[in-house]
């Protein structure tokens, strides 16, 4: 039987290793993360959950521990957040290039310097280009149940691939909302024993990382691009199954809402983007025709969704919690390209850089940058396609 309790999205990840029988767990304490490990020892100690916790010196020993512990045929789970990321950024490519099934939580905050323990989304986009499946949740009941997810997805033959699950730090990571745990027996029957590969088990030899040709390297990446391919229909899949035993259904890659009419599109991911949404409702009652689109899975990034829903729209606002410098914000750049390859007539998008260092963006401003965003439009002055948003308190 499901039950609610009040948790913080720090412990949501804890209960989600609980109900998916994680069987070992490495990790190296840094904030805003460390409660979900904690969390985790507790219940270990408690004998609620039949796991084992490895205490390691890093980071980089402790996704290196996960890695080792995977091959063996062990469901595991890490969690990190920021430079503690960074510390383990070697063996995050590792995971993905020997298509090891596992699942890492990232509690996110600025990278440093100047140093800095508040969330934005610039520690997670790091990691893009690694080969991991990145999911990143908008509120604790998501966490939970995206996590629970993430070992499903990561552990399909189509896959296997690591998954990484975002949640802000602080802002998800340390507030205590109500949360449905799912009971234990319906996780059990729908997750299933762990599945991967390929296992060293030590019964015969193995080599692992050695020299290969570069033929035999390009085939490699070949193959891994095929499965995050793969991912987009897995993804899918995964969120239907999940809604027909606990009730809840996300939309797979992306989530839209108000979308069927919208004539615009506000698109974000994350916690803001429950901020965001009110904003909409509120334009939408003023007769604004703008809907959200919000990035559930950044990678493998949803072209087809996103198109799905830009498809006709007079204009889109993106907002990114992050910057690739020297270009453009993260989810901008992915989406301009997504809709590139279906068509060279694009609508007015527009990228708003905003909420870095942790710099709070509140309903509000969203009202108003949206707001502006259309009624600029509509009357036939182009908006700039780049701005920084900052403000100071």
């Amino acid at each position: 039987m499901s039950r609610m309790v009040v948790l913080t999205g720090n412990h949501a990840v804890a209960y989600a290793a609980k109900l998916a029988r994680v069987d070992i767990v490495a990790a190296y304490p840094i904030t805003p993360q460390t409660s979900i490990v904690e969390k985790i020892a507790e219940l270990i100690e408690s004998g609620d959950m039949d796991a084992v916790m490895i205490n390691v010196e890093s980071e980089h020993s402790a996704l290196a521990v996960c890695y080792g512990s995977a091959i063996a045929g062990a469901r595991v789970l890490t969690a990190t957040s920021s430079h503690g990321l960074l510390y383990m950024h070697e063996w995050v490519h590792w995971a993905a290039r020997a298509r090891i099934p596992l699942v890492m939580a990232v509690t996110t905050r600025t990278i440093g310097t100047p140093w800095n323990i508040w969330p934005d989304h610039s520690d997670f986009m790091d990691q893009r280009d690694a080969g991991w499946i990145m999911g990143f949740a908008a509120d604790n009941q998501e966490v939970l149940d995206m996590v629970i997810q993430g070992f499903k997805i990561s552990e399909d033959p189509r896959v296997y691939l690591p998954v990484m699950i975002g949640l802000e730090g602080f802002i998800l990571g340390h507030t205590a909302t109500p949360v449905e745990l799912p009971g234990q027996k319906i996780i059990d029957e729908w997750l299933g024993p762990r599945r991967q590969g390929f296992l060293v088990d030590g019964r015969e030899p193995v080599a692992i990382g050695n020299l290969a040709w570069p033929e035999d390297t390009e085939e490699i990446f070949m193959d891994l691009q095929k499965s995050m391919r793969e991912a987009l229909t897995v993804i899918q899949e995964v969120d239907r199954e999940y809604s027909k035993i606990v009730g809840r259904e996300y939309g797979g890659s992306v989530q839209c809402i108000r979308c069927s009419d919208a004539k615009y599109l506000a698109v974000s991911m994350g916690a803001w983007s429950g901020d965001l949404i009110e904003a909409i409702n509120n334009l939408r009652e003023e007769g604004y025709p703008v809907g959200v689109l919000r990035i559930r899975f950044y990678r493998p990034f949803p072209h087809s969704e996103v198109w799905k829903y830009s498809r006709g729209v007079k204009g889109v606002i993106v907002f990114d919690r992050a910057i690739s410098f020297g270009a453009w914000g993260q989810i901008y750049t992915d989406l301009v390209a997504s809709m590139h390859i279906y068509t060279s007539k694009l609508p007015f998008i527009t990228d708003v850089i905003a909420g870095i260092g942790g710099v709070n963006i509140t309903y509000s401003d969203f009202y108003e940058l949206v707001k502006n965003f259309i009624d600029r439009i509509e009357r036939d002055e182009e908006p700039p396609r780049f701005t920084w948003y900052h403000k100071r308190r």
